[in-house]
């Protein structure tokens, strides 16, 4: 079973259900996310509800700057896709989930004897994936959260409403209710959030709030390494963020995360995104390339989407090709605004994809993520009229 890996944005919120059904969806959270944004009266993508306290996990958000674009790190966010990364099986040739992150989590809980309603639900939850794949586009929903007690609101209103916004008590809950029912639109589909849900909270209370917390200690000097590279290398990349209307916005490192990040618009020129947190120091690069990578995608999109044909996108190849756009396109960026981290994107990507890189690093790329001549020229021409302020 291979993951949806991301549902990235397009501008028509009717797109036929084969098409959300694909293995590799690749447009943002504006599918799903606009319908209820519309019905909001508050606007951007962020739906925020009441804190009526009675929650387990706290938010444990760290912003390292006040710079444009932070860095923070999200517990609520980690642990709904950490639950993801235990149910879900990750195929994909850039990973989302950190390679070995199951057997790690897995390990991890058996040695401290550890067993929750994630591990008794196993079965039912990995089955309704079969049925219903599109619940992975559900990656995303924590992103519209600031905290931890707005998605538990959130959360338990749906369920308690039967997806129904017409039962909320309160028009913030009616909003909630109506982003939930984007994601989980049908009975089975709302029975398995509650079987998720629980898990997720039994399994945050008996080992992946401690996991986390500790996790965060023992990364502190990387995240402040992140964002010292992030913040050195930021300004080169600025004209390009500024003219793709992603000026400004906020970026969590997360514990789960591979090469792939999750990102969503909560308005014009904000821009939330999650990706990797890496281990070290030494490896703290690693960060600003999935950055870089997750900048990418609107213009990958717009690059396939406009030279492949209505048969190709129905046939999924819409889908792979803007998967290999964003890689193919985060080194083309970074060879013309820093050359200098091109080899290294390139080197990263590759062992991402367990790949080698061979002599030449931005060689291989090319071959282990190839594109019709149509699409890269136009991904380069995007380029260039992006960087040049046209």
């Amino acid at each position: 079973m291979e993951i949806l890996h991301r549902l990235r944005p397009t501008q028509q919120l009717t797109l036929n259900r084969e098409l959300i059904m694909s293995k590799l969806i690749r447009s943002s959270l504006i599918l799903f996310a606009t319908a209820a944004i519309t019905a909001c009266a508050s606007g951007g993508g962020t739906t925020e509800l009441p804190n009526d306290g009675g929650v387990g996990q706290a938010d444990q958000t760290v912003s390292t700057t006040n710079a444009p674009w932070p860095l923070r790190t999200r517990e609520h966010l980690d642990l709904w896709l950490h639950g993801y990364a235990m149910i879900q099986d990750d195929t994909s040739l850039v990973p989302l989930f950190r390679r070995g992150y199951k057997s790690e989590m897995r390990a991890m809980r058996t040695r401290a004897n550890v067993s929750t309603q994630l591990d008794a639900n196993m079965t039912a939850l990995r089955a309704r994936f079969v049925v219903n794949p599109a619940l992975g586009n559900a990656h995303f929903l924590p992103l519209q959260f600031d905290s931890p007690e707005s998605m538990r609101r959130a959360i338990d209103q749906f369920i308690s409403a039967e997806g129904d916004p017409r039962r909320a008590q309160s028009q913030e809950g009616a909003n909630a209710i109506a982003l939930l029912a984007n994601y989980f639109p049908t009975g089975p589909d709302r029975d398995w959030l509650r079987l998720f849900w629980q898990g997720l909270n039994e399994e945050s209370t008996r080992f992946y709030h401690d996991y986390w917390t500790r996790e965060q200690a023992n990364r502190a000097m990387v995240l402040r390494r992140v964002d010292q590279l992030w913040q050195q290398h930021r300004p080169a990349l600025q004209t390009y963020m500024n003219n793709s209307q992603q000026g400004g916005g906020t970026i969590f490192l997360s514990l789960p995360l591979n090469g792939e990040g999750r990102t969503t618009a909560a308005g014009r020129n904000n821009t939330i995104t999650a990706v990797t947190f890496p281990a070290s120091e030494n490896d703290a690069i690693d960060a600003v390339y999935v950055i870089v990578h997750e900048l990418m995608f609107a213009a990958a999109n717009t690059a396939v989407t406009d030279n492949i044909t209505p048969t190709e996108q129905r046939d999924g190849a819409g889908d792979r090709y803007v998967s290999s756009a964003a890689v193919r396109g985060g080194l083309i960026l970074l060879q013309k605004a820093i050359p200098s981290l091109a080899d290294g994107y390139a080197r990263y990507y590759l062992r991402s994809a367990n790949r080698q890189p061979g002599t030449n690093p931005q060689t291989t790329l090319a071959t282990v993520f190839p594109l019709p001549e149509p699409i890269r020229t136009a991904l380069t021409r995007q380029l260039d009229v992006v960087l040049g302020g046209i």
